[in-house]
Formats: C-alpha cells, sequence, structure tokens
C-alpha cells in the first residue's frame, strides 16, 4: 500500500501558503466580497489561496486532477486534488476566527474516488489537522511537533456531546423534529459549525456531528482525519466517505443512533 507521506508533506507546503494569503487579508478593511450564483459569498482571498494551492500542485504533481469550490475541475486520471481554499467563508468575512483551509488527495478505489490525505489548517485558531491513510490522524504546529488524535469512548447518549452548524438545513429536509429529538437527549449541544466539529470528533472533545448539506469539497479533507482518529464518517444514508451530499461523524460507538434519530421522521 503506498504511504502517502510524500502527498502529506506537500499538503503542509499547501496549507502554508494558504495560510500567508488568507491571513493577510483576514479582517481587512479593503476585502472584496461577492456573492456566486448559489449566493454564498466568496472573497479574494478565497480565490487567492485557491490559485496559490493550484499553482503549487500544477508544479509538483502536473499528472494529478484538481478540483476545487471556486475554479472546479480540472485534468483527469485516478488521483484528484481536492480543495476548499477558506471553509467558514461567511465567519472569514464577518472577522470570526473558525475558518479554515481544507486540501485532501482522493485516489480511485472501490465505490469511487477515497480521501487518503488530508489537511485542515485553521490559521486564525493557531490550530492544524491532518491525517494519511494507515498512519493515523494529528494535530499540532508542524508534522514533527504534533499529537495523534483519538475519538471518545462515549457510548451513551446521555453522555455524548453533539455539535453542529444550524437549525435551518434540518427544517427544510424535513429532519427537524428527528434532530430535536436527538438533541433532547444527549448530555451537551453546540453550535460550532463548518470543519470544526468533525476536528473536535477527531480529537474526542465532542462525540458527533452532523450536517444536511455539503459538497464534496466541505468532506473530504475532515472525513480522512475523522476516520483515521478511529472515528466513523458517512452521509446520512450511512454510505460511508464524503460523497452523500451530507456528513454524520463521530467516534464510531454512536454512529447508529445518530443516524436513527437523523432519518426517524424523514
Amino acid at each position: 500500500m503506498p504511504d502517502y507521506l510524500d502527498d502529506l508533506r506537500l499538503a503542509h507546503v499547501l496549507a502554508d501558503a494558504a495560510d500567508a494569503a488568507t491571513t493577510d487579508r483576514f479582517k481587512a478593511l479593503d476585502l472584496k466580497v461577492e456573492t456566486k450564483p448559489d449566493m454564498t459569498p466568496v472573497t479574494e482571498a478565497d480565490k487567492a489561496a485557491e490559485e496559490l494551492i493550484r499553482g503549487h500542485l500544477s508544479r509538483a504533481r502536473p499528472r494529478d486532477a484538481i478540483l476545487g469550490e471556486e475554479y472546479g475541475v480540472e485534468g483527469t486520471g485516478p488521483r484528484r486534488w481536492v480543495i476548499d481554499p477558506i471553509d467558514g467563508t461567511k465567519n472569514y468575512v464577518r472577522g470570526v476566527p473558525v475558518w479554515a483551509t481544507l486540501i485532501s488527495l482522493m485516489e480511485a478505489g472501490e465505490g469511487g474516488f477515497q480521501p487518503v490525505v488530508g489537511v485542515v489548517s485553521a490559521p486564525a485558531l493557531g490550530r492544524r489537522w491532518w491525517a494519511a491513510k494507515g498512519h493515523g490522524a494529528f494535530s499540532g504546529r508542524s508534522l514533527t511537533k504534533a499529537s495523534r488524535l483519538q475519538v471518545s469512548r462515549v457510548s451513551k447518549l446521555s453522555d455524548a456531546s453533539l455539535a453542529y452548524s444550524s437549525l435551518s438545513g434540518w427544517e427544510e429536509q424535513g429532519r427537524l423534529d428527528g434532530f430535536l429529538d436527538l438533541t433532547r437527549e444527549v448530555w451537551r449541544t453546540r453550535a460550532y459549525g463548518d470543519f470544526w466539529p468533525y476536528m473536535m470528533v477527531a480529537e474526542g472533545a465532542v462525540d458527533m456531528c452532523a450536517e444536511p448539506e455539503l459538497s464534496l469539497w466541505d468532506m473530504a479533507a475532515t472525513a480522512i482525519v475523522v476516520t483515521e482518529a478511529g472515528g466513523t464518517f458517512t452521509g446520512l444514508d450511512a454510505r460511508p466517505g464524503p460523497h452523500s451530499g451530507n456528513a454524520a461523524a463521530s467516534n464510531g460507538l454512536l454512529h447508529d443512533e445518530l443516524l436513527g434519530y437523523l432519518n426517524q421522521r424523514y
């Protein structure tokens, strides 16, 4: 099996470049913000970070394909880099420090492309998380200064911490009643949002999280970090990986119950 460590090191280099670009424009008074056709915001920093990453990849991995949120798909082949230049753009625009660059390498295999490397870099929080298939998940300042991640062992909903992003998406899908029933059963709920709940699941600080609507670039990097930390990452349909257009992540022990509540009245 490939060890993917060279790809992981490259992903860190890409994240370093993106962090420099995004941090430089964070809270800039003249930050340019546009509205995309789906009515979500995009900033000049989103575009600059993705362009930087694409430029590095075109030199370092010219045979690999690239899928990015801002500029779509480029290239074909069994290896594809998936990029979200700023996950949490609305936070970024408002000066909230919870945003990150998500970088993943996916390889073709059984069931389609699967993530084999993931880096989640949140420079405004001073945090970075990463994983490579078969090598575990880690958090720290660098590859040499890192702590291994491990999901929690909480096995009862009454002891569990649940994270989510918002209520509106669950309501739009007709899943709100089940979601609210779940919140009444758990010990604690917090709406951290975006990439952060998945990283806290991987750290063992949160036991489960879910979102009703996501794109592949929102999930590819977080999925490999969660699973390499010993957790479970699926769609709401229980399909493993980041392919269902939505996500549920947990320590594994609570996953069936999590999905049960989110699907019970759907």
